[in-house]
């Protein structure tokens, strides 16, 4: 089932404007999120980021639209869970590539189901040779123009591993395809600053809000090499599988116990439960 711009489809197929830009120039910007008992867990974050992303491509996103069609998703989703994705364009516009003065976004929300297994899988990781580029401003923003993220998952793929270790072009590790990357180095969790090229994970955001709610001591800060080496426990995050730590990086290995990725990951799970207001499918690792 799919909600296009206020009308609801059995899909696949949907009418879709052929000028669309999102669909010729990737000009637009989307969220993925998981529902729980027809409630959309981080709804405002979502939207308020979606906002400044499509402020930052240079039009306005119709929010109060884009909730209406999340909630009207949310209603129909299944009660143990399942994973909306948004995706504003900025709508039809002339060949070339200056957008209209007055665009008309496409507003498009789908449904897919929510796997269980997916959270806290262990993951094997690569260092990959598609950076990523700090000093874009699309870094920051969840773009429809996704394909660096897609070329070093295939990357990673292609070298055996389940993901990519994405360095930006100062060569500092930054992050994977689709998530946030957390290292563990003696009692501090350490994580990358936005301005090192990494995008605001939703996630990520929630975790640093708890962390000491854990006696968990999360430092932003650039990472390096011998951050990785030294490392006791890596952990990535994002707003599906919630956190998932690394087995391996580069073929070194990393405690599959996990402890720091386990109280982040019930941290989570509780305000999960407090916001979507009932249990959700994940269980305690504890």
């Amino acid at each position: 089932m799919i909600w296009l711009n206020g009308a609801l489809h059995e899909g696949p197929t949907i009418p879709l404007d052929a000028t669309d830009r999102g669909l010729l120039l990737a000009d637009g910007v989307f969220e993925t999120l998981v529902v729980f008992h027809g409630r959309p867990f981080c709804l405002a974050e979502h939207l308020a980021r979606l906002g400044a992303g499509a402020r930052l491509l240079g039009f306005e996103a119709p929010l109060r639209r884009a909730e209406e069609g999340l909630l009207a998703m949310a209603a129909k989703a299944p009660e143990d869970g399942a994973v909306l994705r948004l995706t504003v364009t900025r709508g039809p516009g002339p060949r070339g590539l200056l957008p209209p003065e007055n665009p008309t976004p496409t507003i498009m929300v789908t449904m897919a189901p929510f796997n269980p297994a997916l959270v806290f899988q262990p993951v094997s990781m690569v260092t990959v040779g598609t950076r990523r580029n700090e000093y874009s401003p699309l870094s920051r923003i969840k773009s429809l123009a996704y394909m660096d993220q897609t070329l070093a998952l295939k990357e990673a793929r292609e070298a055996g591993a389940d993901e990519a270790l994405m360095l930006n072009t100062a060569g500092r590790p930054v992050c994977s395809s689709a998530a946030n990357i957390f290292v563990v180095v003696k009692d501090e969790v350490l994580t990358p600053p936005v301005g090192e090229g990494v995008l605001a994970g939703i996630t990520r955001a929630r975790f640093l809000s708890v962390a000491d709610l854990g006696g968990l001591k999360v430092v932003e800060r650039p990472l390096t090499a011998i951050d990785i080496a030294r490392a006791s426990e890596i952990f990535l995050t994002n707003s599906v599988r919630f956190f998932q730590p690394v087995s391996t990086v580069d073929e070194k290995e990393l405690d599959q116990n996990a402890p720091v990725a386990k109280i982040a990951l019930d941290l989570l799970r509780d305000l999960a439960e407090r916001e979507c207001m009932g249990p959700v499918p994940i269980a305690s690792l504890q």
